[in-house]
């Protein structure tokens, strides 16, 4: 899928990133694919700029590709993880931020601020840096809502996946706190009519 997206310069010598990260997670990077096209659709909807929305494909593709540096024990861990293994966990931000800045290329430093902000939370609670509202880059904010939707939909070695309401009502609960009001709303109305549309469970 991600193939299909024209990137410019910047996907075409990142590429590789993307390979390796599949051959160490196969997950992580269908999870990356998905995340990729509902950001893809949710920016488009938000009517970001061209230099916009270029950051968050970039930022959106290689959201996670820190987790090239994260241990096998705490990466393909099957089970929840312990507080030691969550610190360890929160470091792919970073890591991925400076994988994405080493390759010098134009725009990365655009993209490589998606990365490492895509887990902060609205109210100002997430990390790395505990930034709030605004102060969240609008694409960091854009993926922090495709990659919570995304991760619930599937199932993971700590969790199963939840259906569409389910994850709905979740996300709703999560207004405001972990994710921007404006964006959530834009969002919902998007992802009634996506192909990403998780299925319902009984």
């Amino acid at each position: 899928m991600i193939a299909n997206t024209s990137f410019g310069p910047i996907y075409k010598y990142t590429k590789a990133l993307m390979v390796a990260l599949g051959y160490r997670d196969k997950m992580t990077r269908m999870h990356s694919e998905r995340v990729l096209l509902l950001s893809e659709e949710l920016g488009a909807a938000c009517g970001l700029s061209r230099q916009e929305l270029f950051a968050l494909k970039i930022g959106a593709a290689f959201h996670d590709i820190g987790k090239i540096g994260i241990a096998d024990r705490v990466l393909l861990k099957p089970g929840q993880l312990d507080d030691d293994e969550w610190d360890s966990m929160r470091q792919h931000c970073d890591i991925g931020q400076q994988i994405l800045l080493s390759t010098g290329l134009a725009g990365a430093e655009e993209a490589a601020l998606v990365i490492r902000h895509h887990h902060e939370h609205f109210d100002g609670g997430g990390y790395p840096d505990r930034l709030a509202g605004d102060g969240i880059p609008i694409a960091a904010r854009i993926v922090a809502i495709t990659d919570s939707y995304d991760a619930m939909a599937v199932t993971r070695a700590y969790h199963a996946a939840r259906g569409h309401a389910e994850i709905i009502a979740i996300m709703r609960a999560e207004s405001g706190v972990k994710h921007d009001p404006q964006l959530l709303q834009q969002f919902f109305a998007i992802i009634e009519d996506s192909p990403l549309k998780a299925a319902e469970r009984s």
